[in-house]
């Protein structure tokens, strides 16, 4: 039988369900998983195991008393460190938030409490979720489970590389410009950059307010879509919360492409032909065929070019993220590390006409995908850059943060996106590809994930890790 940790969420659920191991059984694996794992993969900045054992007899007693909530129940999840949690310190990352407790729960954690998830820890992430992988600040930066030397991506970095490891079977992430998708694609795991709107961030430190959004990051597909469940859902606290139902993701990973339209963009890569890898557009053409083969219809979409979706999310955020960093940029400044002093400086030599061009080119590109979702129901692109880079190089090379990023375009339209493991290159590093789909429409996204998938996504295949 395999070991808990490498059951993923639904098989473990599955045996919780059918009372065949306990929350606490489940609870105690991952504990002693991650604390062996962390000084290795520095994934984790909290583990709260004291609090995390009272909610894992709480739920193993409402479980034998007959109040089973659902899938989630007894199952651990840890959340990025810029998330709230009550009674500990949202580092964010940074030496400047060190030591601020929250005060309550974030929207998620509360949510993923209601359904009887138990809160682990906190994972590591870049400073402010903007910063990259700096070794000077108090935690990580995060290692790759896939090769220690190599980056995790940013800025959600400890929770993917969390999730990769099997370390916890659920981490929360956030994405700006795709900082879900980016590490979910570098360290071979599922990550959703859900509908804006869809998740509440109530309780979790802005970036950029007209981009951010809150998703969750697994395994599997199914794990991912389970989770998605429970967390949507709308918040009258937050102002970017639309009240919209929430859909039966999971039952989504059953039903295939069949009778879907989807927009093959290959010109985002092939603008930027000497900036995506050869294995990255290989797994873009391998997964295209997958999903026609599979009875999806694919035809060519073309868009703007994709820089123009870069540039205008790039000043967007650096604008937004300059508002919200104002004060502490002034005042506290030797608080923050070089390689984020480095990200926010943009943000400061902006003028405003440089925002409202970019807002009103915003306005153009959203119409623009909006048409051409009128001809197709789901948008194929490419994931990462390539395989995740050497993390020494991420650090000295600032060129990085100009490198046009095919995640970008879909936090400037708020469109869902995923990006979907897609097997392995030569060397056993993770590929990956990205799915798109209309506004509020994460259930098609989830059937064509699901397929690619299981046709290459090599699940079976873990990270070697000596623990």
């Amino acid at each position: 039988m395999p070991e808990i940790w490498e059951l993923g969420l639904s098989g473990t659920s599955r045996l919780i369900g059918e009372r065949k191991i306990s929350p606490v059984e489940v609870l105690d694996h991952y504990l002693d998983r991650a604390n062996r794992l962390n000084p290795t993969l520095h994934c984790f900045n909290t583990i709260d195991a004291e609090r995390a054992r009272i909610d894992a007899r709480f739920a193993e007693a409402e479980i034998s008393g007959g109040f089973y909530k659902g899938r989630l129940h007894g199952i651990p999840f840890a959340v990025k460190d810029i998330i709230d949690v009550e009674g500990v310190a949202t580092t964010n990352g940074s030496r400047l938030t060190i030591d601020e407790i929250a005060e309550t729960d974030s929207a998620v954690v509360e949510r993923l409490r209601a359904a009887g998830g138990i809160y682990l820890g906190k994972t590591e992430t870049q400073e402010f979720a903007m910063g990259g992988p700096d070794f000077s600040l108090p935690f990580g930066p995060a290692r790759n489970p896939w090769d220690i030397e190599r980056f995790t991506g940013g800025s959600s970095s400890g929770s993917a590389s969390a999730v990769a490891a099997g370390a916890v079977p659920l981490a929360i992430g956030t994405d700006t410009g795709g900082s879900i998708r980016t590490p979910s694609a570098y360290c071979g795991i599922a990550g959703m950059k859900p509908t804006y709107g869809r998740l509440s961030r109530r309780g979790i430190t802005p970036q950029a307010f007209s981009l951010d959004t809150a998703g969750p990051m697994t395994w599997t597909v199914v794990d991912n879509a389970i989770a998605l469940e429970a967390l949507a859902g709308y918040d009258p606290h937050d102002p970017s919360s639309v009240e919209i139902a929430s859909q039966p993701w999971s039952r989504a990973t059953a039903l295939g492409v069949r009778g879907l339209k989807i927009g093959l963009v290959r010109h985002f890569h092939e603008e930027e032909r000497d900036r995506f890898s050869h294995d990255s557009i290989s797994a873009f053409e391998m997964a295209a065929l997958l999903l026609k083969d599979a009875g999806a219809e694919t035809v060519e979409v073309r868009l703007s070019p994709l820089r123009h979706y870069f540039a205008a999310q790039r000043i967007i955020m650096y604008g937004e993220a300059a508002a919200v960093h104002e004060h502490d940029f002034r005042h506290n400044l030797d608080q923050y590390g070089p390689f984020t002093v480095e990200r926010f400086l943009p943000g400061y030599l902006l003028t405003a006409v440089d925002y409202i061009q970019a807002c009103r080119r915003r306005g153009e590109l959203v119409r623009e995908l909006a048409e051409a979702f009128r001809s197709v129901d789901l948008l194929l692109v490419v994931g990462a850059l390539g395989i995740a880079p050497p993390i020494r190089n991420v650090a000295r090379d600032s060129l990085v943060n100009g490198t046009p990023s095919a995640n970008a375009p879909f936090n400037l339209t708020g469109s869902p996106a995923m990006n979907v493991p897609a097997g392995l290159n030569a060397d056993g590093l993770p590929l990956s590809v990205q799915i798109v789909g209309r506004n509020f429409d994460e259930f098609s996204i989830y059937r064509a994930a699901q397929v690619v998938e299981t046709g290459i996504g090599c699940r079976d295949i873990r990270p070697h890790l000596a623990v």
